[in-house]
């Protein structure tokens, strides 16, 4: 019996169709929405989590306000991890399946300095107070979960109104740790989380006791989700306790 020479036409159309079957088999993107406040966690995770679903994973981060504006908006997402306040709300809007909603960790607040400069005393109030009294500049980001703390904190002390002149506003906390480094701003207050990651930025520590607040983050699945089962599946890997250990590194407090 011959054997039949596969002309080039055919030979390419069988690669296209044997590229295309390897695809389906590792399965479509999960599109996941995620809080900066886990970004340095998730994407340590990413690669093993990937692995385990059998599916890539198309990140997108930003603050929890933006992407819960995105998805009362109609984002195409399959799962997401914002603030736990986020993530109930968007069940209640029918956003969200409510059976998927799972816990993944706390966050308290911290103080930043650009790496190499002179840690400030912030141990106690009155560190914290005169540390920021005597800052020519200090930023958060005005979308954040953090803000509301950051500003109680400030009424607290008696400091609010020679705060304001001060302070260096800006969108996302990638826009305040940059005006640090870029020497627009001496002090960040923000989640550890998102301190400790960026390698231009020193961590000083926590707020003291007396005025530490801690975000806490959930994650949900999309209740139209075109990937239900895998995205089920991603929440499941990254709550899991083998992953703790990674949110832990990256300021992240997960269980009770």
């Amino acid at each position: 019996m011959k054997t039949r020479w596969l002309g080039p036409a055919l030979l390419s159309l069988t690669i296209v169709m044997g590229a295309a079957q390897l695809r389906a088999a590792q399965g479509e993107p999960v599109r996941v929405l995620a809080s900066n406040g886990v970004k340095a966690a998730v994407d340590e995770l990413s690669p093993a989590a990937q692995s385990s679903i059998g599916h890539t994973l198309a990140l997108q981060y930003g603050t929890t306000v933006l992407n819960k504006q995105k998805i009362e908006a109609g984002e195409n997402f399959d799962a997401t991890i914002l603030t736990s306040e986020a993530i109930d709300a968007l069940i209640k809007e029918g956003k969200l399946a409510a059976r998927s909603r799972t816990d993944m960790g706390r966050v308290g607040i911290g103080v930043g300095i650009r790496a190499g400069a002179k840690k400030p005393d912030i141990g106690t109030p009155d560190g914290i107070k005169q540390t920021l009294l005597n800052a020519k500049a200090v930023t958060y980001a005005s979308d954040g979960a953090s803000r509301v703390h950051i500003e109680k904190m400030f009424e607290a002390l008696g400091i609010t109104d020679k705060m304001k002149p001060k302070l260096v506003l800006v969108q996302g906390s990638d826009a305040s740790l940059n005006a640090v480094k870029g020497g627009k701003a001496e002090i960040i207050l923000t989640l550890i989380s998102e301190i400790m990651p960026d390698k231009g930025v020193e961590l000083v520590g926590p707020l003291p006791d007396k005025f530490q607040s801690y975000v806490s983050f959930a994650a949900g699945v999309n209740a139209g989700a075109k990937n239900p089962d895998a995205a089920n599946a991603l929440i499941k890997f990254l709550s899991a306790p083998k992953a703790a250990s990674t949110f832990k590194a990256k300021g992240i407090q997960t269980g009770k």
